[in-house]
């Protein structure tokens, strides 16, 4: 939830329960319908960018806002379906119009992935946070974290004692302001405890005099292939199962059981689940469009590249390159693809984007403007102050800011 003041949280701001478990309906599937797919989604795109083309400069991230807005609510549905509450990830985004959007749509509150994150969307009224990454409470993150607890119901990730000790000491004689969640490991093999030690961590942050809150995980292994997917929510339906019961092992309630991710997210429906936190679902992108997390047609950002060489045969040069996208992705997939089009780019230097031109009618030539969907949209959003906000018919045009871009501890 979000609150309409708040004090302000170190002047870093650019701008201005469940407690029980509750049995889970039958598994009610997300509605990924490809009815008029592909159609669709060049329809959308380019005609958007069509009627913008005279209004922006490029290279420019575009958010179709209705088929944003289609994307929150339809997760926001799922949950409520599967009684579980959301907990969207604002590293997607970084923004706070899109945060506002999500909480009245029925979030909770939200993640943040640092405490500048955290700080930026608190200073703008949000007040419930889970801060979903193991921080390590050292030099000035110790003030800063003692006046985000101050302020707003702040949730911290931990996944070892010494952090414990930390936050406790950063907390001074407060300890009891600041919440904490066990991370644990599902398979991801990244940051997390064996779910079956989560007990004695709770325990840990105690007897220091801080809150143990529950459990979380994130698995990232879900991300290989379209059957991994599955299979990890498997995994973390196991490790947060194993993980609760070393909770109540020593008389520790998990108030909350979180998992992640977007592309999980469909099979995250466990009875031992309380949230979900995913992040990408609110714009979409290649990569989960490829693992069956969303469709094209549901994708809502992409950005706005013009042809401005095309002296090599065969190849235009478009000005996104990975300044505006990043380098993810490879040569087999490419790194950012041209909607409606089978066209990929090959090769992304910091301003340019090679685009080879696949044999049949997508021939873009000089001052061309192109739709270029990313592999990945978390990283877009991180090189540019605004984002062009607009419809599927590019009637409309909104700028709103990156509020967290650049906050990166």
């Amino acid at each position: 939830m979000y609150a309409s003041t708040w004090r302000d949280v170190a002047g870093r701001a650019r701008s201005a329960s469940r407690g029980s478990q509750h049995p889970r309906p039958s598994i009610i599937p997300l509605d990924h319908s490809r009815q008029n797919h592909k159609e669709s989604s060049v329809n959308r795109l380019q005609r958007a960018l069509d009627a913008l083309v005279e209004r922006i400069d490029t290279p420019a991230p575009i958010v179709l806002v209705d088929v944003m807005q289609g994307n929150i609510d339809r997760i926001q549905s799922f949950a409520d379906q599967h009684n579980l509450n959301v907990r969207p990830h604002v590293k997607t985004h970084k923004c706070v119009e899109i945060g506002r959007r999500q909480v009245e749509a029925g979030a909770v509150g939200i993640t943040a992935g640092n405490v500048g994150e955290a700080e930026v969307f608190a200073a703008a009224g949000f007040d419930d946070i889970f801060l979903a990454y193991p921080i390590w409470a050292a030099g000035s993150k110790k003030p800063r974290i003692r006046r985000l607890a101050e302020a707003a119901r702040l949730r911290v990730g931990v996944d070892n004692v010494a952090a414990i000790e930390a936050l406790a000491d950063a907390m001074g004689d407060e300890p009891d302001r600041l919440q904490v969640v066990i991370e644990i490991d599902c398979g991801a093999r990244r940051s997390g405890a064996p779910p079956e030690v989560a007990g004695d961590l709770a325990l840990a942050a105690r007897k220091r005099g801080l809150v143990p809150a529950g459990v979380f995980t994130y698995p990232g292994h879900g991300c290989v292939d379209r059957d991994a997917r599955r299979r990890a929510a498997q995994d973390q339906e196991a490790a947060l199962t194993t993980a609760v019961r070393s909770l109540e092992g020593v008389g520790v309630t998990a108030e909350v059981v979180s998992a992640g991710s977007t592309p999980t997210l469909e099979f995250s429906t466990s009875s031992v689940i309380t949230e979900i936190r995913p992040g990408e679902y609110v714009f979409g992108d290649l990569n989960n469009a490829r693992l069956g997390a969303c469709t094209e047609d549901q994708i809502a950002l992409f950005v706005a590249g013009t042809v401005v060489s095309d002296w090599v045969p065969g190849q235009v040069i478009v000005d996104v390159g990975n300044k505006a996208l990043s380098k993810e992705g490879s040569p087999e997939i490419g790194y950012g693809g041209i909607a409606g089009t089978k066209a990929v780019l090959s090769k992304v230097n910091e301003y340019h984007g090679f685009l080879p031109l696949p044999d049949g009618e997508f021939r873009p030539g000089v001052g061309s403007v192109v739709p270029v969907v990313p592999n990945h949209v978390c990283p877009v959003v991180l090189g540019f102050e605004e984002l062009i906000a607009t419809d599927s018919t590019g009637t409309s045009l909104e700028r709103w800011p990156v509020d967290a871009r650049g906050f990166l501890n």
